[in-house]
């Protein structure tokens, strides 16, 4: 367990360095990340009840939860902050091993950071947050969300809202997509004026019972 403990510290100091150091130029040529592209904000519809993961989450992990009722920021997607997000996606997706809550912890579904390199879909959203926050992003522009997949599985990804619309970090993909690119049935997701708060997004529908691809 302490070596991949050792390899997500890794990631997060090399993310770090990265950030600090780096130019904008040399990190396009390293990663060749396209432009994003334009999107559009993802439709709330009302309040929702919030997933008992992230509720269990919050109470083992307090600083992550910390915020309370806050004033709604968007990132602003600037060439450096897109490059930024991109390598996080791809880093974390390439670093942690999938898988399952029943084989990793004998439950049916637990949120957690992955801190012994194995994790399942809202593992990998959580750290990405993690180091999000990290570089200076505003947690409440990074939003967990529950979806549907293209099976009907219940599935977790991380939204980022930005000035040019809504995108999403998922370990299905290497890529960061905009919010209405991916094959997903959108159920809900964090407030950005409270990260305890959980939104409808379009359509209701109901919420799967687990997250875990």
């Amino acid at each position: 367990m302490r070596r991949f403990a050792k390899s997500v510290a890794f990631l997060v100091v090399a993310l770090m360095g990265l950030g600090a150091s780096v130019p904008v130029e040399a990190a396009a040529r390293q990663t060749k990340v396209a432009a994003a592209p334009q999107t559009t904000s993802a439709p709330i519809t009302g309040r929702t009840s919030t997933p008992w993961g992230w509720v269990d989450f919050c109470s083992r992990y307090q600083d992550e939860c910390a915020g309370g009722v806050m004033v709604p920021v968007d990132v602003e997607l600037s060439p450096k902050t897109w490059e930024l997000i991109s390598r996080i996606n791809d880093k974390v997706n390439h670093t942690i091993k999938p898988m399952s809550d029943m084989d990793h912890w004998g439950v049916v579904d637990q949120w957690d950071i992955p801190n012994d390199g194995y994790g399942d879909c809202e593992d990998y959203a959580l750290l990405k947050r993690k180091l999000l926050i990290a570089f200076g992003l505003p947690r409440q522009a990074l939003l967990m969300t529950v979806v549907k997949d293209e099976h009907g599985e219940g599935h977790a990804i991380l939204t980022v809202k930005t000035d040019r619309g809504d995108y999403v970090l998922d370990n299905m993909r290497d890529s960061v997509k905009p919010w209405d690119a991916v094959p997903y049935t959108y159920v809900k997701r964090q407030s950005q004026s409270d990260p305890d708060l959980w939104e409808q997004i379009g359509e209701p529908t109901p919420a799967p019972l687990t997250v875990s691809r």
